[in-house]
């Protein structure tokens, strides 16, 4: 056990960035408070998907977070496609081709395969790995000020203040921490729309496996197509099929302030009108009435910095991605394990300590999550036929999987935190002088 750390650090934000780093800052002994916005810790969106690097990532963090994540994670259904991370199928019929929409062209692997989890579920459970009286609700940040004793003061909505000696930002895509950061007319104070959005529906798994039969509702599939996509997998311990089909339009996004609108089911058959029969029939599975969700990024304007002095940002709020690559919340999850592991360093004692935690933290990872968010765009585009140099050729969309998706999975975690810690070493040495 170290010694007991001489600061106090706060978390903007209780989504998956922020209540994996409070878990794994409270399990370290550093004194750490949540403020999150809503009355309750919860996370909207449906299916959410880690790779290996993500669970590596938990691990590190805390092992109830690892357990939390076994214990409500779907896999694919067939003990033969455990590995599987999604069969890429086509999804627009062609003929001339000999290739029909059922078509399976290619399927892409990994250590864990494809693990559908609902994200409000894995909230609920790794909640209970932190005592109450470390969140406050009902907390939307306004403003953050330094006052005379160099604390720093976080001022609410509410008009009501707290005072911490390091604040992280997990406050998300339209994080309000990265504005105080940036500045908020600097271009990356705000996502932009990647002229992409998603409909997303759940059916039954029965209803599934009578619309397109049993291996493609039972395992994880991506439909590639011209200007669309869509992908599904099983969630709820495959009793639910999770239906998510993306769209690229030429049209803005109505309302930068909402980044769902309503929609029907209408409008999703007649945006796939032209793909196969498989496609058809899953979405014919929609409920009348479907949300539309815009795909916002960070990808035109990255942020200059993750920090400032003792003001940070993590996961989302720092490199708020597409979902393409099925990688965004692993990526918030590497993040707070690399954190922790920094503010637990026994070298790390007193405030002014955390602004090398943080310019550590900015120098090791920034250039990581901002290469996933430019990537996962590529992505995108890949399956829907769009990549320059690519086109509709699969084996070179294959490829490109293969080759991205190993940068993202194939990291060691642990020799990630070694390495940051070494760096850290030098910059709180460079300090000390």
């Amino acid at each position: 056990m170290g010694k007991p750390k001489d600061f106090e650090v706060a978390i903007i934000g209780g989504g998956i960035a922020g209540l994996t780093l409070a878990i794994a800052l409270y399990h370290r002994q550093i004194p750490v408070t949540i403020y999150e916005q809503a009355p309750r810790f919860g996370e909207i969106g449906a299916g959410v998907s880690f790779g290996p690097n993500a669970v590596n990532a938990m691990k590190v963090c805390h092992q109830g977070i690892y357990e939390a994540f076994e214990k409500v994670c779907t896999r694919n259904l067939w003990p033969s496609k455990e590995k599987v991370w999604f069969d890429y199928l086509n999804g627009q019929e062609d003929p001339q081709r000999g290739q029909k929409a059922q078509d399976i062209l290619f399927t892409i692997t990994n250590s864990i395969g494809q693990n559908g989890v609902h994200r409000a579920r894995y909230l609920d459970e790794m909640v209970h790995l932190l005592p109450t009286e470390i969140a406050r609700f009902g907390k939307r940040l306004k403003n953050i000020e330094q006052n005379d004793s160099g604390r720093l003061v976080m001022q609410f909505e509410d008009g009501t203040t707290a005072e911490a000696d390091g604040v992280i930002g997990c406050d998300g895509i339209k994080s309000t921490v990265r504005q105080i950061i940036v500045g908020s007319d600097h271009p990356s104070a705000h996502p932009v729309y990647t002229y992409k959005y998603a409909y997303r529906a759940l059916a039954t798994m029965e209803q599934a496996i009578e619309a397109v039969g049993e291996e493609v509702a039972q395992n994880s599939c991506m439909h590639m197509g011209r200007d669309g996509h869509v992908l599904t997998f099983p969630v709820n311990h495959g009793q639910t099929l999770n239906i998510v089909a993306f769209r690229t339009t030429s049209d803005d996004w109505p309302d930068f302030q909402h980044l769902t609108k309503p929609g029907k089911r209408e409008d999703v058959l007649r945006d796939f009108s032209e793909f196969g029969s498989n496609v058809k029939n899953l979405l014919r599975l929609t409920k009348p009435d479907l949300d539309v969700w815009a795909i916002f990024d960070l990808g035109d304007h990255p942020v200059p910095t993750m920090c400032k002095g003792r003001i940070c940002i993590s996961g989302d709020a720092a490199h708020a991605t597409s979902p393409h690559h099925g990688a965004g919340a692993g990526m918030c999850i590497e993040d707070s394990a690399v954190l922790a592991e920094l503010l637990a360093d026994e070298r790390v004692q007193k405030p002014q300590d955390l602004e090398a935690v943080f310019a550590t933290f900015n120098a090791e990872r920034k250039e990581r999550g901002q290469w996933l968010v430019q990537s996962s765009r590529y992505m995108g585009d890949c399956y829907e036929w769009r990549a320059e140099g690519i086109g509709r050729d699969f084996a070179k969309i294959e490829a490109e999987i293969k080759e991205r998706g190993a940068i993202i999975s194939e990291v060691d975690v642990p020799k990630m935190c070694e390495k940051a810690k070494e760096e850290l070493g030098k910059r709180l040495s460079k300090s000390s002088l």
